[in-house]
């Protein structure tokens, strides 16, 4: 398991902080969003459990709480595959346009977790069901949800729900951001069906569940949270020589990443902007000499960390 060490994790956030500067010197690259722009905590409603994960190759859901999240085998896993795809061109002002962008995003994603998660004695070949909607309030197996800007849900072996509304609001004022939103946004919705394989998504709900104080179990929640971010972007980062993550796309996606989490007055479940945007940038850059899921292990990390 690769742990990030203190002296690792400033210089990240110094990397994080610089690649956002220098991408706003590109020449070609469309202005990042005022920052009076509403942008998204990534999946405002926490991403639900219903049932126990598939069975897979390896997985071992008796072992205690603390280690399937800590010490999963997913942090062992080598670097993810590239899956090869390409952004696909087309307008994001309609609900067909949405989903043929997302459907290929998630197609994409499933080819390129499959190496990782067999090495990880996951169930690999378990795809999630995508669901992308322009509904204000959907209803799922883990409830009912309302105005999120992304979400995951466990039952029927997972299921991915995409509001389309915000993704076509935000095309009329700015495409590119509109694309940088939907990809970090199904990315990190991915990020959550690859926690409820390995175990991780149930674990740490159940710990959530045990802790006697609120903050012990907003923090948990901002520890799954920011795991799925920094999932996500590791899929982008592992991609972005064929996506690709460069130019304008990647001066929104680093200002989204920066500006994402928990907002003044709102509840703490997500992490803080500051620790969203390391998370996202650790799982961005992981190297292939480190394995890239293992950069993403916020489960054993200080509790500056994931505040």
């Amino acid at each position: 398991m690769f742990n990030l060490s203190r002296t690792t994790l400033r210089g990240l956030a110094g990397v994080a902080a610089l690649a956002g500067f220098a991408a706003l010197a590109l020449p070609n690259a469309q202005a990042a969003p005022a920052a009076t722009v509403a942008t998204p905590t990534p999946g405002d409603t926490p991403a639900q459990v219903v049932g126990t994960p598939p069975a897979g190759d390896a997985l071992t859901t008796k072992s205690s709480t603390t280690n399937i999240v800590r010490y999963n085998r997913l942090y062992k896993t080598p670097a993810i595959t590239p899956s090869k795809c390409k952004e696909v061109n087309v307008s994001l002002r309609t609900l067909a346009g949405v989903q043929a962008y997302d459907t290929q995003l998630w197609n994409c994603m499933y080819a390129a977790w499959a190496v990782p998660l067999k090495a990880a004695g996951a169930a690999y070949k378990v795809k999630p069901k995508l669901v992308v909607t322009t509904a204000t309030k959907i209803a799922t197996l883990c409830g009912t949800v309302s105005n999120t800007t992304g979400y995951y849900c466990s039952g029927n072996n997972g299921v991915i729900y995409i509001p389309a509304s915000q993704i076509i609001a935000q095309w009329k004022s700015n495409p590119t951001y509109a694309r940088a939103w939907a990809t970090q946004m199904m990315a990190h919705e991915y990020g959550h069906h690859v926690q409820f394989l390995t175990g991780i998504l149930n674990a740490s709900w159940t710990r959530q569940n045990a802790f006697s104080t609120n903050a012990a179990r907003l923090e948990e929640s901002r520890r799954r949270e920011l795991q799925a971010s920094c999932l996500g972007a590791a899929y982008i980062g592992a991609n972005k020589r064929y996506y690709p993550m460069s130019g304008g796309l990647l001066v929104q996606f680093n200002y989204l990443v920066s500006h994402m989490g928990d907002q003044p007055g709102g509840v703490r479940d997500h992490g803080s902007t500051k620790n969203h945007a390391f998370w996202s940038t650790a799982g961005f850059n992981a190297k292939h000499s480190y394995t890239v899921a293992g950069n993403c292990n916020t489960f054993n990390a200080s509790s500056a960390y994931v505040a």
